[in-house]
């Protein structure tokens, strides 16, 4: 079998771009809705659309496929599959582009979909560093724990989105655009788990 093929069914990814894609065409159902933010520190009229709330629900389906019931065998194979681990995430990032192109043909403006794309890839990085640091199985962990922040407090008195709440912030802000861009590149430069004594032992 090819290995780039093997790769991805021992990750269940055709499912997860199953599950991704139906949470996209719900997306393109309700573009034209917004998702208010309610802070609880100060009272604020903001809201975001679907779109750009959308990403983070990518990142923990697609998340998913970062786990694998062969991780031990992985470890010792004759063939370093960090590679395919790297690609792995420029084949989610680009799925999700796509995915978050799908409500441009029901009126989703351009700057919006930028949002969206640039929080997909924000996501998706945070859910390989999760992955990578808690466990494959917690790769939803980092992207949800952003997240609920970000909705609870991530408005200041202004009524404009606190710095680090960057998934909220328009198209338009570099600082959201630096913050997601290191987030997906760490992710892709992040080296793979060493493998247990146990692995070193049988190899």
């Amino acid at each position: 079998m090819n290995p780039a093929l093997a790769h991805a069914r021992s990750r269940n990814l055709p499912w997860a771009a199953v599950a991704a894609a139906v949470v996209a065409v719900a997306t393109a159902v309700f573009t034209r809705e917004r998702v208010d933010v309610p802070d609880f520190r100060h009272l604020v009229d903001y809201a975001v659309p679907v779109a750009a709330v959308v990403p983070v629900a990518y990142a923990v389906v697609l998340g998913t496929t970062l786990h694998t019931p062969m991780a031990d065998l992985e470890h010792v194979s004759a063939r370093p599959v960090s590679l395919y681990r790297r690609l792995q995430l420029v084949a989610l990032t680009l799925f999700a582009t796509v995915l978050s192109a799908l409500p441009l043909a029901f009126g989703l403006p351009v700057e919006v979909f930028a949002v969206s794309v640039r929080n997909a890839a924000g996501y998706l990085g945070l859910a390989v560093i999760s992955a990578r640091f808690f466990g494959s199985g917690l790769a939803w962990l980092l992207p949800l724990a952003t997240f609920g922040p970000t909705l609870l407090l991530g408005v200041s008195a202004d009524n404009t989105p606190e710095w680090w709440a960057w998934s909220i912030h328009p198209g338009t802000s570099p600082g959201a655009l630096t913050l997601a861009s290191l987030f997906w590149l760490a992710a892709l430069l992040l080296p793979a788990p060493p493998p247990s004594p146990e692995d070193r032992a049988e190899s």
